[in-house]
């Protein structure tokens, strides 16, 4: 956690570089908001400081209407720590709670219920049932502030169990009724692109915070140059394009699209999903895939200073290390290698979308149907779970267990612990060496030799603008 006068000084100062890094809360008027709120700085003694939201909410506070403190980017310290914490996190923004319970949480990282819930009230100061409570609640926000779904159909699409549950967190966290916070955001909004129901032509209007610069050009760049036919297409011109892919989520199919052209602060994206239930995932999925909880500000603290690197964290601010929104279907692209090959795959053994949407025709295949025989070994452990890359897997044992199967050597076994684990410390054998100094930011590192046109593998080269 954060000191008291390195916190008091983010406040003071309004610093959105530690907006999603910990909250405070004010004593005498019982709001928690981000660093940056605009809002008169209170008094140090009336101060509190909390490591999530959800901490913040436990501890009584609800959510500032000036600052939205529940919409900042995620702490990038999940990405970095690869403990029972990070995983932890990583799996409750991926909805596994909601789904599975918290029995199920701790069984995919190997610990007892009693154990997980210690551990992260020791040290986010909120349970998985406090944190997959704070993100039902975003959630339920975005779908009444952007859509017209009744406030009933609203609360189950969230993930609450009853009505009652549902309005009683609205009221605590935002201090108003659901449909008090429904005509709020229609004050002076139009409501014609509101999404009327799941899988509308508009699609839920999200705006997906980051913090610092973002070089979303960098990012549209790298995945032009893997798009793999069926499942993705990048459409526009540079500096106005839209990146569109398809989603398979645990109740049903998305597709996601994210704008190039951004504001400061956030990357506008439509999500169209079959299942409303699917929003929290989808939109945590998306999020991994365009890197947006990275924290550029300590990338760059760290490598500026290197003689090699400075110039290009200098010609290239805010670039990102994109990740999965599939991380299986990542791993069968990585050992494909050609995006060619996988979208016979996809034609192969996808699952078709109801209706063709632009150039987005099916869903990626899960593994247990691939049926290629240079892909059995990957496919076979992926659908025995002998081998796991959802957000909680343990990214060490993840590298051994790629490692031990046929076919897949260390360059790619690395790739795919870079993009699939989201490791932000990954060095890629024949590649440009990487030094020890740039730990835990190697990942980066790699991104701006290969940006720099430093590159060795020839299969995912990349293009620029």
């Amino acid at each position: 956690m954060i000191d008291e006068e390195t916190g008091y000084a983010a406040v003071r100062g309004r610093d959105a570089r530690f907006d999603g890094v910990f909250f405070f809360a004010v004593a005498t008027t019982g709001i928690y908001c981000r660093p940056s709120c605009p809002a008169v700085t209170p008094k140090q003694q009336n101060v509190r400081y909390y490591p999530t939201a959800a901490a913040a909410q436990t501890g009584g506070f609800r959510a500032c209407r000036r600052c939205r403190p529940d919409a900042v980017p995620g702490s990038p310290e999940w990405n970095v720590r690869a403990d029972v914490v990070g995983r932890a996190m990583r799996l409750i923004g991926d909805g596994v709670v909601d789904r599975e319970g918290v029995a199920g949480l701790a069984g995919r990282l190997g610990y007892s219920s009693r154990q997980v819930h210690r551990q992260l009230t020791a040290e986010v100061g909120a349970g998985p049932v406090a944190l997959a409570r704070a993100q039902r609640a975003l959630a339920a926000r975005v779908l009444l502030q952007t859509t017209t779904l009744s406030v009933t159909d609203t609360a189950f699409a969230a993930g609450f169990a009853s009505v009652r549950q549902f309005n009683d967190t609205i009221r605590e966290i935002y201090a108003r009724t659901p449909s008090e916070l429904r005509a709020a955001a229609r004050t002076g909004t139009p409501t014609a692109g509101r999404a009327a129901e799941p899988g509308s032509a508009s699609g839920v209007p999200l705006r997906l915070a980051y913090r610092g610069t973002y070089d979303a050009a960098g990012v549209f760049d790298f995945l032009r140059a893997d798009l793999v036919p069926g499942i993705e297409e990048i459409t526009g011109p540079p500096g106005r394009r839209t990146y569109r892919r398809t989603l398979r989520l645990p109740h049903g199919s998305g597709v996601a699209e994210v704008d190039e052209r951004h504001r400061d602060g956030w990357l506008d994206c439509r999500l169209r999903l079959a299942d409303l239930r699917d929003l929290t995932t989808a939109v945590q999925r998306v999020r991994r895939l365009f890197d947006l909880d990275a924290d550029p500000f300590a990338i760059a603290d760290l490598l500026r200073g290197d003689p090699l690197l400075g110039p290009l964290v200098a010609a290239r601010p805010g670039l990102r290390s994109p990740g999965a929104a599939d991380p299986d279907e990542l791993a069968v692209r990585a050992v494909l290698g050609d995006p060619a090959a996988a979208g016979k795959l996809v034609m192969a053994y996808g699952d078709p979308l109801p209706a063709p949407d632009g150039g987005l025709t099916h869903l990626f295949p899960e593994p247990a149907r691939i049926d290629d025989p240079a892909l059995r070994p990957l496919t076979g452990a992926l659908a025995a779970g002998t081998l796991r890359l959802d957000p909680g897997a343990d990214r060490a044992e993840a590298g051994r267990a790629l490692a031990a199967l046929p076919g897949i050597d260390a360059w790619t076994a690395g790739y795919i612990r870079l993009r699939a684990l989201g490791d932000p410390d990954v060095a890629l054998p024949n590649e440009p060496p990487l030094s020890d100094a740039w730990r835990p930011w190697r990942s980066y590192a790699l991104h701006h030799l290969w940006a720099a046109g430093h590159r060795a593998r020839p299969r995912l080269e990349l293009t620029t603008t």
